[in-house]
């Protein structure tokens, strides 16, 4: 196997082998080269200590407790512009299950690797003195696997590195990051390692809800955020982090439907993981219909769940505070939810009311907020993500959102006119405007002040009669024209 690793690491690691010191890459970028993927970070440990680091480093920065010092590489790669150091460590007790009461320096990489969270990334890579161009010589390389690692990763299982109740007692944030590993790798969960999360679910509570929040949303932009969601729930870790999407697991349908509200709520998820779908229109569509089950009317497939947006909303909006989302983000989702039912009906609504509907949820929200209906329909198992009626609300939105082709387009105006051929206001002044409307239709390069302010001067000239056979062929041109940009932009959304 060949190690692609960058210049900026092979320079400051052969510093610290120069200087006499063993060097290692540690954690999650060994585990990535060895599946040969690009690391995301590169992670450095050391025998020196951090005052010796600095002082082979003079431009570097040491301010924190855990014996990291942050080496400036002078790389135009902003991933490696700062490269960490870390001594080897070991920690102490964890009586908060959040922070090791103190950190200790260690003397070996064993000791290192001993306090790291799960097999696949309590492996080290030894770098030796080596050249700059290394892609083709792994001979200085030595992999640090003390812990069945390497195995795992061939089996393709998240297991804990030793006693996986102490690591989730030294750190219960584990608990949700081997769920998150888990998903990111489409790696299984050994089989020990998952009852212990499950024993120790709890712990979760004692973790900061920001820490929270971030592995949740690490586990929802991952591709198989459905089966995140799942694992949270098996492993009871959901009850704690978001127990409303938990009301749907039995809560069943009417005849729109052929799922339970959780099953309908984690499809709709899925479908937008699979799409690729930013945060916001990823967690809308998970919560949509969270305030079905508070709103259920009746059982059988004629029951009803009148205003579950509303419902939901408000639920929404408790769930992303409790997990301290930023307002701006809350705000946004919370919008989608509630008017993620907007009704559309084809011959029904006009073009005032789909402005009115443009005012109401705002026209920068549209197209997540179509995206999100296409969530709902996908999880409720429709095979159309984009059925007619929305793409014919797809249409009149674009059509109303245009702007009209108008005199309002030209550099000049009425005034202009009337300035210019120095006359009172008058059927005329429209007349010659209209001629100078299709004239820029023809070529929008002659709409100039100057360039109309002349072509006025000349209109002057023209008898009425004349005048008036030109304003009604441009008049007649003009609907031509918009007539086909309808037809376009119906042809673009395949509707009649």
């Amino acid at each position: 196997m060949k190690f692609n690793i960058p210049e900026e690491i092979i320079i400051v690691a052969n510093k610290l082998v120069d200087s006499g010191h063993n060097v290692y890459l540690v954690g999650g970028c060994v585990r990535d080269l060895l599946m040969g993927n690009e690391p995301k970070d590169w992670d450095i440990t050391t025998g020196a200590k951090p005052q010796e680091i600095q002082k082979i480093f003079p431009e570097s920065v040491y301010e924190n407790k855990f014996g990291t010092v942050a080496v400036k590489t002078g790389s135009d790669d902003e991933k490696l512009k700062i490269v960490e150091i870390t001594t080897f460590r070991i920690e102490g007790k964890y009586t908060d299950k959040r922070h090791p009461d103190e950190v200790k320096f260690a003397k070996t990489i064993e000791e290192d690797l001993a306090r790291r969270d799960f097999t696949v990334n309590a492996m080290a890579i030894e770098i030796q003195n080596v050249k700059i161009k290394i892609q083709n010589d792994n001979s200085k390389f030595k992999i640090i696997d003390f812990y069945g690692g390497r195995e795992d990763l061939e089996k393709k299982i998240i297991r804990s590195v030793g006693k996986p109740e102490e690591r989730f007692n030294e750190d219960a944030l584990r608990l949700m990051r081997a769920i998150r590993f888990s998903i990111q790798l489409n790696f299984k969960i050994e089989e020990k390692t998952f009852e212990a999360i499950k024993k120790e679910a709890s712990l979760i509570e004692m973790i900061a809800k920001e820490r929270i929040r971030d592995e949740f949303i690490k586990i929802i932009m991952a591709s198989l955020a459905k089966k995140g969601i799942e694992l949270l729930e098996e492993s009871g870790l959901l009850k704690y982090i978001a127990p409303e999407l938990r009301e749907g697991i039995n809560t069943g349908q009417n005849k729109h439907h052929i799922y339970t509200v959780w099953e309908h709520n984690l499809r709709a998820l899925d479908y937008t993981a699979g799409k690729s779908y930013p945060l916001e229109i990823r967690l809308a569509s998970l919560l949509h219909d969270v305030g079905k089950p508070k709103t259920k009317a009746g059982e059988g497939l004629d029951c009803t769940f009148y205003n579950h947006e509303i419902v939901g909303a408000k639920m929404t909006a408790i769930i992303l505070d409790r997990l301290c989302f930023s307002k701006k983000i809350t705000e946004k989702i919370v919008h989608l939810v509630h008017y993620h039912l907007f009704y559309y009906n084809v011959g029904e609504v006009t073009e005032a009311g789909v402005r009115r509907f443009l005012r109401r949820v705002g026209s920068e929200n549209v197209d997540d907020l179509i995206k999100v209906r296409e969530a709902d329909r996908i999880g409720s198992g429709v095979p159309k993500a984009v059925p007619y009626k929305l793409r014919h609300l797809l249409f009149m939105i674009e059509k109303v959102k245009r702007d009209p082709i108008s005199p309002k387009m030209l550099k000049v105006n009425g005034e202009d006119v009337i300035k210019i051929l120095k006359i009172e206001p008058g059927p005329k002044i429209g007349k010659i405007l209209s001629v100078l409307l299709d004239e820029i239709i023809e070529n929008p390069e002659k709409n100039t002040k100057e360039n109309l302010e002349f072509r006025i001067q000349d209109l002057r000239k023209l008898s009425d009669n004349k005048l008036e056979k030109l304003a009604q062929s441009a008049r007649e041109k003009k609907e031509e024209f918009e007539g086909g940009i309808e037809e376009d932009i119906k042809k673009k959304y395949y509707v009649k």
